[in-house]
């Protein structure tokens, strides 16, 4: 038995995350508020992931006026956010009560729904989210992060989905960053979920491997509810799959999904000109829209996989390319195989990088692979090279409870800290996951200095900062945008 097929967009956050680094603007988005309110998605994604931090950082906007706007503009539709767990939107884990905050001031200002997850897949890590969206009336989707490996079989999938169920998820959602999930294995992943769950599944890929439409269609057929799709200007390629195909798709079926073509294709207009714009100041590179077999073979989002090509030309090393590429496997399994979603992904990389580039495997450890091999970042999957352990943390005690119980209530010192720049609780939450970033955009926005000039702003900015090592390694931290 079939039934209608709902859809998330991500037209106003995943998709020009994916291709375009964030740069879209709220007046890109404005003139095409109206027709996306009017064509009944069952939710619209447009806040969280890197959002929050590119708004003020590049495109020197606020993020909260950001979400107020679009809640404005779109009443009738559910809006949803991506949340990084106990990290929030930021690459660290912040205490409980700052977490609370943070929940309660996205669904005040405008969003419905949370899409909550954590890079290693560690229940302990989406808990304090997951209870105070609930708490606030957000609905709570809780994701896991797909990813294949020795110790991630559909059985492992189905147990975690249970405890996220457990933990107050009101759908769960697959999670499937780098497009590694095949169509077959799709089908019965979901299958096997809808088999032991009383709660909706939404399934979120990409196309960076070529699969992702594939995997949709049969996925549909095995009973998924809710598939993340984008509008066809900034679709496809390290984007999800196009809205209007699988909605041309569906028509007429058991699991039409009951949208409007001509409205889709009205949205998508205004769009492709805001995609014309984004190409013209250089900040969409078209090489992000063709496919890429290597996340297959490597398990490399698409976004790393471009970042690292950069990487190697700005060290001079791209005939080491394909060999970090191939050390990126070998550290994953070495670390107990994490999922390669941000951040454990840039970790891994660098780790990878490092190895490489030093001539010796784990000579040097960055801080954060020596955190994540501590237990820093919660619980890993599979079982640790305790030789690559010794040699990262020497005889530190690895954590084993839940990292945030390790953490005093910080609210009331962030508020201190930046009482002077701070003019609300959404200031003082900015300053909590972005404290320079916030306060340069505090004084600009006030007008203490002045802003910098916008032609220059918004020229392609490197996503990758470079890093240098004792030994004059370099390498650059990758930013992967694909997530």
């Amino acid at each position: 038995m079939g039934k209608q097929v709902r859809i998330t967009d991500t037209i106003l956050r995943d998709a020009h995350q994916s291709q375009a680094a964030t740069r879209m603007r709220i007046e890109d988005m404005l003139p095409a508020c109206e027709v996306l309110d009017k064509m009944g998605y069952w939710s619209l994604e447009c806040w969280g992931g890197a959002t929050f931090d590119s708004c003020m950082r590049f495109l020197n906007e606020d993020p909260w006026e950001r979400l107020r706007t679009l809640k404005k503009a779109m009443p009738n539709t559910p809006l949803q956010m991506l949340l990084r767990g106990q990290n929030l939107l930021g690459y660290k884990h912040y205490a409980d009560d700052v977490v609370e905050a943070f929940c309660k001031k996205s669904i005040e200002n405008g969003i419905d729904v949370v899409r909550i997850f954590d890079a290693l897949n560690d229940p302990r890590n989406v808990a304090a989210a997951a209870k105070y969206v609930k708490e606030y009336g957000g609905t709570c989707e809780i994701a896991f992060s797909y990813t294949t490996s020795p110790v991630h079989s559909i059985d492992y999938f189905v147990k975690l989905a249970e405890e996220m169920v457990k933990i107050g998820a009101d759908v769960i959602c697959i999670k499937d960053m780098a497009n590694l999930l095949l169509p077959f294995d799709a089908y019965k992943l979901v299958k096997k979920l809808k088999e032991n769950l009383d709660v909706p599944i939404h399934l979120h890929t990409h196309n960076t491997s070529g699969t992702g439409d594939m995997t949709y269609l049969m996925a549909i057929q095995a009973g998924v509810d809710i598939v993340d799709c984008a509008l066809s200007p900034l679709a496809n390629g390290t984007s999800n799959p196009t809205t209007e195909a699988l909605v041309a798709t569906l028509q007429g079926t058991e699991y039409d999904t009951g949208l409007d073509l001509t409205k889709l294709s009205e949205a998508a207009a205004h769009f492709r000109k805001v995609a014309d714009k984004l190409k013209a100041d250089g900040i969409l590179d078209p090489k992000v829209l063709s496919v890429d077999t290597n996340a297959l073979l490597y398990q490399v989002p698409g976004g790393m996989l471009s970042n690292l090509i950069s990487q190697h030309k700005q060290a001079n090393a791209l005939d080491k390319y394909y060999d970090v590429l191939a050390e990126v496997p070998r550290v994953r399994k070495d670390f107990g195989y994490p999922p390669l979603v941000t951040p454990s992904s840039q970790i891994v990389g660098t780790q990878a990088v490092f190895n490489i580039l030093s001539g010796e495997r784990y000579k040097v450890f960055p801080k954060e692979s020596k955190a994540v091999l501590r237990g820093e970042y919660g619980r890993l999957p599979g079982e640790v090279n305790e030789e690559v352990r010794k040699k990262a943390i020497g005889d530190d005690e690895v954590i084993t409870c839940r990292p945030a119980d390790l953490l005093e209530p910080e609210l009331d010192k962030i508020k201190e800290e930046c009482k002077d720049v701070a003019k609300c609780e959404e200031d003082v939450l900015s300053y909590a996951l972005f404290p320079q970033v916030a306060r340069k955009f505090f004084d600009i926005r006030d007008g203490r200095v002045a802003a910098p000039d916008q032609t220059s702003a918004t020229k392609k900015e490197t996503a990758a900062q470079t890093a240098s090592t004792s030994d004059g390694v370099r390498v650059l931290y990758v930013q992967d945008v694909s997530k």
